[in-house]
């Protein structure tokens, strides 16, 4: 007993010498310090004892402890709360296709142009001006000079300007225009949108691999260090636009060099726009800070990005709700309750949007190789009856591709083949009677719904499929997958037995223009054809040019605005009549919410611009309790 006594004791001495070591150090110091007193002393004057006081002051040395300052609050950044809502396939400028990544390079690198937030008309950016011959061929732009180069540390937190081989400062350049296009253009870089620059002279031919042209072939050069040129092989009035898209960015040629696929991940990639790449966990954050030293940096409120990648709309919903997310769309299944809500009601935002949702049918992979299948599948889809119960957010119903507000777009409704049960059913007949199948033959070749994972996709296939079972009687299978995964899935070089039957995507806008939507999507010759219009053999490196195609390419040539919107009309009507190639389901609205202090746009073309919203961060930090 008396040892452990002992012993505990002794702990208990070491436990009290560990705590006062541990405490923070007090240092005191002597000081040397004026000490006034009175002072009463006895005298003895003129033979008598008497009594007198003096004041004295004296210096004495004493022992002080100095005050500690408190170390002042660290200060919070502003900070936009985003959610991806997926993983982006890439943040390559050349090989970005979705909006997700568009979004993100949109913000990290300029373009020569770029659209206004709002209306989207064209704006000079890393252009100051540009000029156009008189055939309208030639497009000349004036470049910045004062746009650096940057790299970001996401060890150190340090920002730094590139420089080169000499040690000077590395600015963009024309020549890094240049670069960058044909970047795009060549085809070892298998970039998915080469198409839209497919108006530069030779573009096409050396994306193609025709023999005999090269990139140096191609119609782009500089001039000089801030000056680039572009011949075109004709007139494009909407020009400007394009060359302010992501895949005619400059681009970092030395750093693309060095690193090659690797280039574009956290500490290794070269910007040049108001934010940098801090970090990337694939399937968890991708996070943005803001570029000191971009020279508009003064012009930018918001200084981080924190996003998140999730995938279900009712986790990331509940996420806003509990001011984890700034703004967020709103489940379909949520709508009416938000709507209902004083809060939630009163930020809420719904308008029209320059986008179109529609199912994409594989043109040459049975059945939906016959016309009277895929009349019967898009005329059994109620489209009204989507909006109105599933969808919920007064979407358009859509039997055209390009929606109000893009040039030589159809009026609504004026062309296209509307929903209609019964001569869904009496096309789908005809297909059984020449085949000679049953619904049960049908349903045994086992057709394909194919979507990328999202809540609000599954929720829309549900519909249709059941639409398709309850009009024709016959059984789809619904599958979905990662949207990375999806995108390639799709592609019209995929093994047609690889292929889905019937796919879904939504198209938005890059420019406001119908050549940016019936060529560039669905040409079969110049276009992405994810729907293999035409398409020869199993991977679609040949196709056969029908008269839409023909007058798609006609469109995108002609000047003459009035002949313009004559040919597109046509092309619409042939695409989605005579061919019913692909079913329009809907044109989009915006259905999200905003937390009240957050000021955004919802960018009508191209990629959201982040760069120009703010955030009232008292309000924020507030609602956060900080």
């Amino acid at each position: 007993m008396f040892k452990k006594t002992g012993l505990l004791l002794i702990a208990l001495m070491l436990i009290g010498v560990l705590l006062v070591a541990c405490q923070p150090e007090t240092v005191e110091t002597v000081k040397e310090v004026e000490v006034t007193r009175v002072v009463t002393e006895t005298v003895v004057e003129e033979g008598e004892q008497v009594e007198v006081t003096r004041v004295v002051t004296e210096v004495q040395e004493v022992m002080v402890t100095p005050e500690v300052e408190e170390a002042p609050p660290e200060e919070v950044p502003v900070t936009l709360r985003w959610n991806f809502a997926t993983e982006p396939p890439n943040i390559d400028p050349s090989l970005s296709t979705d909006t997700t990544s568009v979004d993100i390079v949109s913000n990290m690198f300029m373009g020569l142009t770029r659209p206004d937030p709002v209306t989207g008309e064209v704006l000079p950016y890393l252009a100051n001006d540009w000029e156009v011959s008189e055939d309208g061929t030639v497009y000349t732009f004036n470049m910045r000079d004062d746009i650096p180069w940057v790299n970001y540390d996401p060890v150190t937190g340090e920002w730094a300007q590139e420089v080169d081989e000499e040690g000077n400062p590395r600015f963009v350049n024309a020549n890094d225009v240049v670069y960058g296009v044909k970047r795009t253009i060549d085809p070892a870089t298998a970039s998915d949108y080469a198409y839209v620059l497919y108006n530069i002279v030779n573009a096409q031919e050396v994306n193609g691999g025709e023999e005999g042209v090269t990139l140096d072939d191609v119609g782009v050069e500089a001039l000089d260090d801030v000056t680039v040129q572009f011949t075109l092989n004709a007139p494009a009035a909407y020009f400007p636009a394009i060359a302010g898209m992501w895949v005619a960015n400059p681009m970092p040629q030395w750093a693309i060099d060095e690193w090659d696929i690797k280039w574009t991940e956290a500490g290794l990639i070269v910007t040049n726009g108001p934010y940098g790449l801090e970090e990337w966990i694939h399937g968890g954050n991708l996070n943005l800070v803001k570029n000191p030293l971009w020279p508009d940096a003064d012009t930018v409120q918001i200084e981080r990005i924190d996003g998140v990648m999730i995938t279900e709309n009712s986790t990331s919903f509940a996420m806003y709700e509990n001011n984890e997310l700034d703004t967020e769309p709103v489940p379909q299944t949520e709508i009416d309750r938000v709507k209902a809500d004083p809060v939630l009601g009163a930020e809420l935002v719904n308008a029209p949007t320059p986008c179109t949702y529609y199912y994409g049918f594989t043109n040459n992979k049975p059945p939906f190789d016959d016309i009277r299948v895929r009349t019967a599948f898009v005329q059994a889809i109620d489209r009204q009856s989507l909006i109105d119960n599933v969808t919920k957010g007064g979407q358009e119903p859509a039997t055209s591709f390009a929606p109000p507000g893009i040039f030589g777009a159809p009026e609504p409704g004026t062309v296209g083949l509307p929903s209609d049960a019964a001569a869904a059913q009496a096309a789908f007949q005809a297909y059984l009677d020449e085949t000679g199948q049953t619904v049960e033959d049908f349903n045994a070749l086992g057709v394909t719904l194919m979507h990328n994972t999202s809540e609000g996709h599954a929720n829309i296939a549900a519909a249709i499929q059941q639409m398709w079972k309850d009009t024709l009687g016959v059984d789809i299978k619904v599958e979905n997958q990662e949207w990375k995964v999806y995108l390639d899935t799709i592609q019209n070089d995929t093994p047609l037995a690889e292929m889905p039957h019937v796919w879904r995507l939504g198209w938005c806008a890059d420019y406001a223009d119908e050549n940016n939507w019936v060529h560039e999507v669905f040409n079969a010759d110049a276009g992405a054809n994810r729907l293999r219009r035409g398409c020869a053999d199993d991977t679609c490196t040949q196709v056969e040019l029908s008269e839409f195609d023909e007058l798609t390419a006609a469109g995108a040539l002609e000047t003459d605005p009035a002949k313009r919107t004559e040919i597109y009309a046509q092309a619409e009507e042939i695409l989605a009549v005579d061919e019913v190639a692909y079913a329009p389901i809907y044109h989009y609205t915006t259905v999200n919410t905003v937390k009240p202090w957050l000021t955004r746009t919802f960018s009508p073309v191209g990629g959201e611009a982040w760069f120009t919203w703010t955030i009232d961060q008292a309000a924020q930090l507030e609602a956060l309790g900080q």
